[in-house]
C-alpha cells in the first residue's frame, strides 16, 4: 500500500481526489451536482486533517473524523450539510479502504447525523388549478414561450416528475398517444409516468405550434426549448413557476410544490401509497409515506374548524 500525502503541496492529493470522483460517476451512479458535493467535503477534511498535523491518509481516524464534523457544527453548518459531509467521507474511507490507499476503515463507526424532515410544501387543487388555467389562457395567442411554458406546468402537475427529469426528457421519450413520459430519474432509474388530458392538449399545443418557432437547426432533440433553441435548463424552469404563481396571485411555490401536490392530490383522491412510490420514483415507501401525513393534518384541521364537538 502506498502513502497517500494530503498536505496542499502533496502531488498526488488532486489524484486521489480525481480517481474518487471518477468512481463516484462510474459505480456509484451520483449526479454530477452530488459528485462535486462529494469531492469539496473530503478535500475540505483533507485540509482540516494536514492541519492538524495527519499529512497522510492513512493517518486520518475516527477522531478526526469526528473532531472535523464538530468543527462544522460550531459554525451553525445546518443539520443536512453535516450529514452530507459524513455521508461523503463514509463513502470516501469505504472506497479508499476497498482498493488498498487506507488499511482500514476509519469512518465505520461515524455516526450519522440525523436531520430534521420537515412536511413538504402542498398547494390545495383550487390555487394549482388557477395557475394551470392561466398558463393555457396565456397560451392562447399562440406565443412559443407561453405555449412551452403552459406545458412544462401541466406535466410537473400531472407527473409529479422532478424538473430535472421533466427537462431532460427527449421528444422520443413522449407518447402523446398513450398520454406517457419515459424519465430518467435518481440513480439513472427510468421510469414511465402516465398523465391526464390536459397534460396531453398542452404539448400537443406545444408540439403543433410552438417548438417549431424556438427550434433552431442546431436544436438538440429535447422536448423543452429555451429562447435560443437549447435545451431548457432547471433553473429557466423554475422561474417559469415562480412567476406562474405569481400571475395567477397563489403563494409562491417552485416546482418541486407541484411534485408534493401532485402526490399528495393522488392519495386524497384514493391512490395507494405504492403506485404514489412508483410514480415519483421513490426508492424507499417511507419517503413517499411523508404525503399521508400531509392528508391526516388536513384531515384534522378540516375536523377541528367544520365538526360541532371538535
Amino acid at each position: 500500500m502506498d502513502v497517500v500525502g494530503i498536505t496542499a503541496e502533496a502531488p498526488n492529493r488532486a489524484r486521489l481526489l480525481s480517481d474518487f470522483s471518477a468512481h463516484l460517476s462510474a459505480q456509484r451512479g451520483l449526479s454530477a451536482h452530488t459528485n462535486r458535493a462529494y469531492v469539496g467535503d473530503v478535500d475540505q477534511l483533507l485540509g482540516y486533517a494536514s492541519r492538524h498535523g495527519r499529512t497522510t491518509l492513512d493517518a486520518i481516524d475516527l477522531g478526526v473524523l469526528r473532531g472535523w464534523l464538530a468543527s462544522m457544527a460550531t459554525t451553525h453548518r445546518s443539520r443536512a450539510t453535516l450529514a452530507r459531509r459524513g455521508a461523503a467521507v463514509r463513502t470516501f474511507f469505504a472506497w479508499a479502504a476497498r482498493t488498498h490507499r487506507v488499511p482500514v476503515d476509519p469512518a465505520l463507526r461515524l455516526a450519522t447525523a440525523r436531520t430534521a424532515s420537515p412536511l413538504p410544501t402542498v398547494l390545495r387543487v383550487e390555487p394549482v388549478t388557477q395557475m394551470l388555467d392561466l398558463a393555457r389562457d396565456r397560451a392562447l395567442d399562440g406565443d412559443a414561450v407561453a405555449l412551452r411554458d403552459w406545458a412544462l406546468l401541466e406535466l410537473l402537475y400531472a407527473t409529479g416528475v422532478r424538473v430535472g427529469e421533466v427537462v431532460g426528457a427527449d421528444l422520443g421519450d413522449l407518447d402523446v398517444h398513450e398520454r406517457t413520459l419515459r424519465v430518467v430519474g435518481k440513480g439513472d432509474k427510468e421510469r414511465v409516468v402516465p398523465f391526464g388530458k390536459p397534460a396531453a392538449t398542452a404539448l400537443t399545443a406545444w408540439l403543433d405550434r410552438g417548438r417549431p418557432q424556438l427550434a433552431q437547426p442546431a436544436s438538440p432533440a429535447a422536448l423543452l426549448l429555451g429562447l435560443r433553441g437549447g435545451r431548457l435548463d432547471q433553473r429557466q424552469a423554475r422561474t417559469v413557476v415562480h412567476q406562474a404563481a405569481a400571475l395567477a396571485g397563489v403563494d409562491d411555490v417552485a416546482p418541486h410544490a407541484l411534485r408534493h401536490s401532485a402526490a399528495t392530490h393522488l392519495l386524497e383522491g384514493g391512490s395507494d401509497l405504492r403506485s404514489v412510490q412508483e410514480l415519483l420514483g421513490h426508492a424507499s415507501l417511507a419517503t413517499t409515506q411523508r404525503y399521508t401525513h400531509v392528508s391526516a393534518d388536513r384531515l384534522r384541521s378540516a375536523f377541528q374548524q367544520a365538526h360541532p364537538r371538535a
